[in-house]
């Protein structure tokens, strides 16, 4: 790609829950900014930042040191006002005042919504990076900070197993997922579990009772059921209890891992993903790109508008769950 003529100013941000690999994109982006002669300008705390006029002007210095750590050097926040006309208004009003050329937002579903609508109220060129732990956006095969996610909950479940084979114990594990069940499946299946629950799918118990009652006749020294939050018979704890109710010679524990699941340093796949993307999303915006999401499809960039992106569900590998019951046996 040949440099353009026009220098930019382009703005980047965080925004929405944290995960890592977020500190890798923004390494990029910067770095991109900077190879092809543009500026960069962080913005703190996601779009409270925008609203607020909190930023940073950034350079290569800025990122230094920073593709290893977890979390977000720029911070980042739920912002309530963003959603209200008013607050969009303060938002473009700011990135003017700072003759601002483009905006790179390094986020999820919801943040995506939001500058959706932000896009149609003012012009200005916005590409997205995609970034959940939960990998449900539309767009992209994976989302920055999955794959790290699934090791750390991998990695948590082989410690539990330890000591639920010590013991001839069944441990139920929620892991996070509200609406979507990828971590818990995937984890599942990598992790050995005799048993995982889903949003995607309704929750038996009879069902899970016949698993289980199954692992002990075949004497299994422990048991794992993963549990997404967001499945739909009330989480870990509620399970584990009407399970007791019809097993009380079973000693049943409950571990949530709760936001552990989003710390850590990032892997090598999800560093590379991020670079990926974030080489991605400034190059977009100097081909003149706008108002869409980068992702990888088939280990390509992938371009997807932002109404595609927050209007399309993505398709659930219900395939996955079949070979989680083939394997628990």
């Amino acid at each position: 790609m040949t440099k353009p003529k026009k220098k930019l100013k382009i703005g980047v941000l965080t925004t929405g829950g944290d995960c890592p690999g977020l500190n890798a994109a923004i390494r990029a982006v910067v770095r991109t900014c900077i190879f092809y002669g543009h500026d960069v300008v962080g913005f703190l705390r996601g779009y409270e930042g925008l609203i607020e006029n909190q930023f940073i002007l950034m350079n290569s210095h800025s990122v230094s040191n920073i593709l290893q750590r977890g979390g977000t050097i720029l911070k980042t926040a739920r912002s309530e006002r963003f959603k209200t006309v008013e607050g969009r208004q303060k938002a473009a009003e700011n990135l003017q005042s700072l003759s601002i050329d483009a905006l790179i937002v390094i986020g999820g579903d919801g943040s995506f919504r939001g500058i959706e609508t932000f896009t149609r109220e003012h012009p200005i060129p916005v590409i997205g990076i995609p970034k959940t732990i939960d990998n449900d956006i539309y767009g992209t095969d994976t989302a920055i900070g999955y794959d790290t996610a699934l090791n750390t909950v991998v990695q948590a479940i082989d410690k539990i197993r330890d000591t639920a084979d010590s013991h001839d114990r069944l441990f139920f594990v929620e892991v996070m997922g509200r609406d979507a069940g990828m971590i818990a499946v995937l984890s599942g299946i990598g992790s050995g579990a005799e048993a995982i629950l889903i949003p995607e799918t309704k929750t038996r118990m009879e069902q899970i009772v016949q698993i289980l009652k199954r692992g002990w006749n075949r004497k299994k020294t422990s048991m794992i059921v993963i549990v997404a939050e967001g499945d739909d018979a009330g989480g870990a704890y509620r399970i584990a209890d009407e399970v007791k109710k019809k097993f009380e010679h079973f000693d049943t524990r409950v571990s949530v891992l709760g936001h552990m699941q989003r710390g850590g340093s990032p892997s090598c796949a999800d560093r590379v993903l991020a670079s990926r993307l974030g080489v991605a999303a400034v190059e977009a915006l100097i081909e003149g790109r706008s108002n869409e999401m980068v992702g990888i499809v088939g280990n390509r960039i992938v371009h997807t508008p932002f109404p595609e992106v927050v209007n399309t569900k993505k398709e659930f590998p219900m395939d996955l769950m079949r070979i989680a019951e083939i394997l628990s046996l």
